[in-house]
């Protein structure tokens, strides 16, 4: 019976994973490919002094027409792994200026300013 049960959960996670496969936050794209893309943004996303450039503004403006996108790449494991830091990262549409920008959004425990 235990084996019939493993064998179960192993095929619902495999069905889980079929279907999850292009519904992600992100569309097709993993939010962790989608991170490589916020490359100028490295410095701005780990100190709240840092100037941010113009080309990262530019790659979370796109990033920005999809929230849940956004806070995925923000929180992703590739983000991490590079220094990132959330709290900080959080606050870049911000100091972009972005006047649509999803203020009041929750992404994990943060909060877009």
């Amino acid at each position: 019976m235990a084996a019939f049960l493993k064998f179960l959960c192993v095929l619902g996670l495999v069905v889980l994973v079929g279907v999850a496969d292009g519904a992600g936050e992100c569309g097709k794209t993993s939010p962790d490919d989608e991170a490589m893309k916020l490359a100028p943004c490295a410095a701005a996303a780990q100190d709240s002094n840092a100037a941010v450039p113009a080309a990262c503004c530019a790659q979370v403006k796109r990033f920005g027409q999809n929230p849940k996108c956004l806070c995925a790449v923000l929180l992703s494991d590739t983000a991490k792994a590079s220094g990132v830091r959330p709290e900080i990262a959080i606050s870049i549409p911000k100091r972009c200026n972005f006047a649509n920008r999803p203020v009041g959004y929750k992404c994990g425990p943060y909060t877009l300013p």
